[in-house]
C-alpha cells in the first residue's frame, strides 16, 4: 500500500514536473486538456488551483467546453479560477493590443498643418525658424456706436451717419509681419466648431463664407463701420473699400489654406463669419483679430 502511494506521488510529482518544465521552455499557457492530466494524476484542488493563478493559460471557456470539464469531474473551485484566469488574459491581450496600436500611431505634429487640429483659424508662419501655427482667438466686439451723427444733423441727412463694431484695444495680440500670411481654416466636420450652427459661425463651412475686412484703429479701440443711414436711405454690411479679398485652397474635408490676394499694408485686420449679423443695433458677437506689422 505504501509502495503504492509513493509511486502514485511520484507520478503525480512527474506530471507536474512536466507541464512546469514545458510551461517555462516555451511559454506554452495551461490547457483545458492540461487542467484533465492533472486531474487524473490526483492532483488537488488546491494546487491546480494555485497552479492556474501562477501561470499563462489559454482556457477554452464556452459553455460546451466548460459542460465537458463539469462531466469530467472538475470541481466549482477549479471551473471558476479557469474562467477567472481567462477574463484575465483577455484584458491583458486588449490591453496589449492597444499600447501597441498607440506606439504604431503616434500623437499628430500640431505644427503640420494636414494634422488633426481642433476648429478654428490657425496663422502659419513662414520663417522656418519659427514654423509653429498659432490659433486666432475670437474677440468681442461691443454694440455698434454712431458717429457723424452731427454732420448729418446739419445737413438734414445728405451726409450720412455711420454704424460702427467697436473692439476694444487699439491692437490685436496678435502681430503678424508678413505682408500676405498664410492661415488655415479647420471646420468640424460632424457637429461642432466652425460649422456648428449653434455657434455665432451660424453654420459655417467654407471660408468663402468668411469675410476678411480692414479695421480703424483708435487710441484704445479698433472700429469697423458696418451701416450707414441719412435721408435718402441706409445700408448695412462691411463698405467693399474695407473688404480685403482673399484665395483659399481645399486641402482636405473641412482643411482650407487661405491667403491675402494682395500684400497687406500694416494695419489692424479681422476675419468674421458673413452670417454674423453685424447690422445696426445688434447687441455685438465675435471676430478673429490680427495686426500686420512692416516687415522685419
Amino acid at each position: 500500500m505504501k509502495t503504492h502511494l509513493v509511486r502514485l506521488g511520484l507520478a503525480s510529482f512527474a506530471v507536474l514536473l512536466a507541464i512546469t518544465t514545458t510551461t517555462a521552455q516555451s511559454e506554452k499557457p495551461l490547457t483545458n486538456d492540461d487542467i484533465l492530466r492533472m486531474i487524473a494524476a490526483g492532483f488537488s484542488e488546491a494546487t491546480i488551483i494555485k497552479a492556474i493563478e501562477a501561470k499563462k493559460t489559454a482556457f477554452d471557456t464556452s459553455l460546451e467546453a466548460l459542460v465537458v470539464l463539469k462531466n469530467a469531474g472538475v470541481s466549482e473551485a477549479i471551473i471558476q479560477a479557469m474562467v477567472d484566469a481567462a477574463g484575465k488574459a483577455a484584458g491583458a491581450a486588449e490591453a496589449t493590443a492597444k499600447q501597441n496600436g498607440a506606439a504604431s500611431n503616434p500623437p499628430p505634429d500640431s505644427n503640420d498643418p494636414l494634422s488633426p487640429h481642433d476648429p478654428g483659424i490657425y496663422w502659419l508662419p513662414k520663417e522656418k525658424r519659427d514654423k509653429r501655427m498659432v490659433q486666432l482667438e475670437p474677440s468681442v466686439y461691443s454694440q455698434g456706436k454712431t458717429g457723424g451723427m452731427f454732420a448729418s444733423a446739419m445737413t438734414y441727412g445728405i451726409a450720412k451717419a455711420k454704424w460702427k463694431a467697436v473692439v476694444r484695444g487699439a491692437r490685436s495680440n496678435l502681430r503678424i509681419s508678413e505682408e500676405r500670411p498664410e492661415f488655415w481654416f479647420y471646420f468640424e466636420q460632424k457637429t461642432s466648431g466652425l460649422s456648428y450652427s449653434g455657434s455665432f459661425f451660424g453654420g459655417a463651412s467654407s471660408p468663402n463664407e468668411f469675410i476678411l475686412a480692414k479695421m480703424n484703429s483708435k487710441k484704445k479701440d479698433r472700429e469697423l463701420i458696418v451701416g450707414e443711414f441719412g435721408a435718402y436711405g441706409s445700408s448695412t454690411g462691411t463698405r467693399s473699400k474695407d473688404i480685403v479679398e482673399f484665395e483659399f485652397q481645399k486641402i482636405a474635408p473641412g482643411i482650407y489654406k487661405v491667403v491675402p490676394s494682395s500684400p497687406l499694408a500694416p494695419g489692424e485686420y479681422c476675419f468674421f463669419y458673413a452670417g454674423t449679423n453685424m447690422a445696426m443695433g445688434t447687441a455685438g458677437g465675435k471676430l478673429f483679430d490680427f495686426g500686420i506689422d512692416p516687415a522685419r
